[in-house]
């Protein structure tokens, strides 16, 4: 049996649904041979990759209920599991969802409607709030490569025999195992290997760039210093770019923060 507070995915033994008969994808499954750098589940479903942590969940998101089958916003605050897409195709946009990170464990989800995610008194799963308060805390809980949602209920999403989105679990079944998917970027960037637009092209554009930028002369003229640009080639190369740009615009008093 699963222990809520102990924050593990323990699976009870195996249910089927009885109206969807689509079946759970066995891990490395596909039609499309990998290479080493693609990820082949997620150009299965346009590019919408699964999340395996934490700290992978903000912003646009959708949860996958079965195989290329999504939560989906009814204009009535409800929620069903869509109809089952093409392999390639991501979630249409009422199953495209929003994700807010309250705290390292919790999160709150919008719909596309603008309504928080919630749990009604007869665990069915609405889209009716305006504003985050403790029913609107879901917890996702991973183990082994799976992920189950937990509601403010203390019972898992899952979906019932009628296609409705539901939390009545206490347990964790195949039912209540779920994907989430996101569309970020998943490109980390170096934020000091990113070179600001006033650097780009040659010496003199830079400097021109960077004269245009800080210049305070109302009439938009450039004031640039006329003397040789090699003090600013070794400026660039030691690190002292911007110092050295300094001292030339501070020297035809060109910039408004030179007094």
């Amino acid at each position: 049996m699963y222990k809520v507070k102990s924050g593990k995915l323990r699976l009870k033994g195996d249910k089927t649904r009885k109206k969807h008969k689509h079946k759970k994808q066995k891990t490395g499954e596909s039609s499309v041979e990998s290479g080493p750098t693609r990820d082949v589940d997620a150009e299965l479903h346009g590019d919408w990759w699964s999340v395996g942590e934490m700290s992978e969940i903000g912003g646009c998101v959708s949860i996958e209920m079965a195989p290329q089958c999504y939560v989906q916003a009814q204009d009535n605050g409800l929620f069903i599991m869509g109809p089952p897409h093409d392999e390639g195709d991501g979630p249409a946009p009422e199953e495209i969802l929003t994700a807010l990170r309250i705290d390292d464990r919790r999160i709150a989800i919008k719909s596309g409607y603008g309504k928080f995610l919630t749990v009604s008194s007869d665990d069915k799963v609405m889209g009716r709030s305006d504003a985050v308060g403790s029913r609107e805390n879901w917890e996702p809980l991973f183990q082994d490569g799976k992920l189950a949602l937990l509601g403010s209920n203390q019972k898992f999403l899952s979906v019932d025999e009628e296609d409705n989105i539901v939390a009545t679990s206490n347990t964790v079944g195949v039912n209540e195992v779920i994907k989430m998917r996101s569309n970020a970027s998943r490109i980390k960037i170096d934020p000091n290997k990113v070179k600001p637009v006033e650097e780009e092209g040659n010496i003199k554009q830079v400097e021109e760039n960077y004269v245009r930028k800080f210049q305070k002369f109302q009439d938009h003229k450039l004031r640039m210093c006329d003397e040789d640009r090699g003090e600013i080639k070794k400026a660039k190369m030691e690190g002292d770019l911007h110092e050295a740009l300094l001292d030339r615009r501070a020297k035809m008093k060109a910039d408004r923060y030179c007094k």
